[in-house]
């Protein structure tokens, strides 16, 4: 998967090519009291607001950084080597093992560990019985340009709207084994907190690239990768093709599926059999099933 990753800060330049949300600044230089850990009880401090506020996505895009709430999820961005600037416990947690092992990774990488009450925490979390943990990451997101020799299954996703259903596809990705998500075009935005619950950590372990349409097409040129797209109007059964081991997998947004555009993009099209009366999967149901479908011959229990 090494090859896989996007470097840390291509996102940047991403930003610039694509369009698709403004540029973060450079990292501010390190607080003073970065690496240490400050008790925090009032509501009004001011890194309780910074952490607040990226609730907003506008608050993400200019900052680059983004929320992750809960044990689970701080240590799998931890374990994964996620650059991390802030990190929040409740006091009363504090001499749980795995809660130290974070605070002394945070402390490590020279980030601010802010030790507080519940109340402080449901304030940056803005909602009743808070998780006990929260950090705050640098977004990672690569230029489709720089993966110049990509192999496994890829999903693209153009226009995808629901951070659930992102989420919950970047988890399906990482259940299968699948390679990374290529975002196309306005999509909602991955380290929007609904989107990165959803992942349950796939987040840290998924490689993310975003990309205009033109980018896309002239990197499946350069790449020679074979594009497949689903389309309620396609006419071969998904469960028919000889799925190559590399390949992306497009699937369209939630209300009208892939693009006249984005279908000229493709190789081919297939389609989901449906008996019942629906006329329509979930994106990321519909996902799901296609990408156990590629993957089935290279899965064992």
């Amino acid at each position: 998967m090494s090859d896989h990753r996007p470097p840390r800060d291509a996102s940047r330049d991403l930003y610039r090519r694509s369009g698709a949300r403004k540029a973060p600044p450079p990292a501010a230089a390190p607080r003073e009291s970065e690496g240490t850990v400050k008790e925090v009880t009032s509501l009004a401090n001011p890194v309780v607001k910074e952490l607040r506020a990226l609730h907003m996505k506008k608050e993400r895009a200019e900052s680059g950084l983004f929320l992750a709430e809960g044990l689970k999820l701080v240590t799998d961005a931890l374990e994964e080597g996620w650059p991390i600037r802030t990190l929040v416990h409740a006091a009363r947690v504090k001499d749980q093992p795995l809660v130290k092992r974070a605070v002394a990774t945070a402390k490590a990488r020279g980030a601010l560990v802010l030790e507080t009450s519940d109340e402080v925490l449901t304030k940056i979390c803005r909602r009743d019985n808070p998780q006990m943990v929260v950090a705050a990451f640098e977004q990672k997101i690569g230029r489709l340009a720089d993966l110049t020799n990509p192999t496994g299954v890829w999903v693209a996703l153009e226009g995808v709207k629901d951070p659930g259903n992102l989420g919950t596809i970047v988890r399906t990705v990482d259940s299968v084994g699948a390679s990374g998500v290529i975002l196309l075009g306005d999509t909602t935005d991955p380290f929007a907190l609904e989107a990165v619950r959803a992942t349950m950590g796939s987040l840290f372990h998924v490689p993310l690239y975003a990309a205009s349409l033109e980018d896309f097409v002239a990197w499946k040129r350069a790449t020679g990768i074979g594009v497949w797209g689903t389309h309620l109007k396609g006419a071969v059964d998904y469960r028919s093709v000889d799925w190559p081991e590399t390949c992306v997998l497009m699937m369209g947004n939630e209300q009208s599926g892939i693009s006249d555009a984005h279908v000229a993009a493709c190789d081919g099209i297939v389609k989901i059999p449906m008996a019942g009366r629906a006329d329509s999967l979930n994106l990321a149901v519909a996902t799901a099933v296609t990408l156990y479908e590629i993957r089935r011959s290279r899965l064992t229990v």
